[in-house]
């Protein structure tokens, strides 16, 4: 009875799949406004109290009388500088380690250093703080922190008293949490180059630096810059690494070696303590500043992907 079977036909598996794909595309949106909205809601108090004097506040008085004075500009000061000194030191180093483990080191060495590199993400970040705090801070203290003083003292980047804790040592030790995100998926990015469009490159006489720049680079540069937001994005918002060496100070400084403040040690140092319901609320408009934060640069990625896909010839 061939004739009586009954199999579905292939378009209600496609209708299936595209359920499924479009309601877990639908549950990401759905989270993502359920968060943006909780924190609207509940900044309000301090939204109505100080306004946009919030973003520009440097004092954060929780208990000053006869009101409460709170400003971020500390916090953003300090989540900024902090993220930009990792990004600086480990996008570099990154890259470098991700072309040596896949153009020029063998496949054993390869293979040994990739591994060590993805067990060191795998590290919880209060390791990091701890390392940083009771290992790393005496060592900046008593060594890099004064030979920085005496050869760059002149700029007031590295002047003031060497405490080992303080701006430069949380963007070290976030620069030490974030290389190897980027250098993993970097990594995996420079090894889908196929191999014949290196081959080709090789036997046209180009040496190993150009193949490497030219395309090697060129080919793997989106997955480059996909890989440095995911470290960016961990970099901005990381609370407990930053919270130990930091130095929690709401204070904004030109020296790299004074304590300063991010936005998330904020949160983490301070949240229990806040028994009132404006500290709550300006602690919560910080989250909500780290928030937008965090979705204007990812904006900003997608539009500079875009202009380099368009310049590219690719699709975007």
């Amino acid at each position: 009875m061939e004739g009586w079977k009954i199999t579905p036909p292939r378009a209600c598996w496609d209708i299936v799949f595209k359920g499924l794909t479009v309601a877990a595309a639908a549950v990401a949106l759905i989270l993502l406004a359920a968060i943006l909205l909780q924190l609207v809601w509940h900044s309000r108090p301090a939204l109505m109290e100080f306004g946009l004097g919030f973003l520009t506040g440097q004092h954060w008085r929780p208990y000053a009388e006869p009101t409460p004075v709170f400003g971020a500009l500390p916090a953003i000061f300090g989540t900024l500088v902090a993220t930009t000194i990792a990004i600086a030191i480990a996008t570099p180093l990154a890259i470098i380690t991700a072309l040596f483990l896949v153009e020029l080191a063998h496949p054993v060495l390869s293979r040994v250093v990739g591994t060590s590199i993805e067990l060191l993400a795998a590290i919880p970040s209060i390791i990091y703080g701890m390392w940083g705090l009771f290992v790393f801070a005496p060592f900046m203290q008593h060594y890099v922190q004064p030979a920085l003083g005496e050869t760059l003292g002149f700029l007031p980047l590295f002047q003031g008293q060497p405490m080992g804790t303080g701006m430069l040592t949380a963007g070290i030790i976030l620069a030490i949490m974030i290389l190897p995100f980027i250098c993993a998926v970097t990594r995996d990015v420079f090894a889908m180059v196929p191999t014949v469009v290196k081959e080709s490159a090789y036997g046209m006489g180009s040496t190993t630096w150009e193949t490497t720049w030219k395309v090697t680079l060129r080919y793997g540069v989106r997955g480059v810059v996909g890989a440095l937001f995911l470290g960016l994005g961990r970099a901005i918002g990381e609370t407990m690494a930053v919270t130990f060496v930091i130095g929690n100070k709401h204070q904004i400084s030109a020296s790299l070696f004074e304590a300063g403040q991010s936005i998330a040690s904020a949160l983490a140092n301070e949240f229990n303590e806040a028994d009132f319901e404006l500290y709550q609320s300006a602690l919560i408009e910080l989250g909500l500043i780290l928030f937008a934060m965090t979705f204007v640069i990812q904006v900003l990625a997608r539009l500079w992907l875009r202009n380099l896909a368009r310049r590219s010839g690719t699709r975007g």
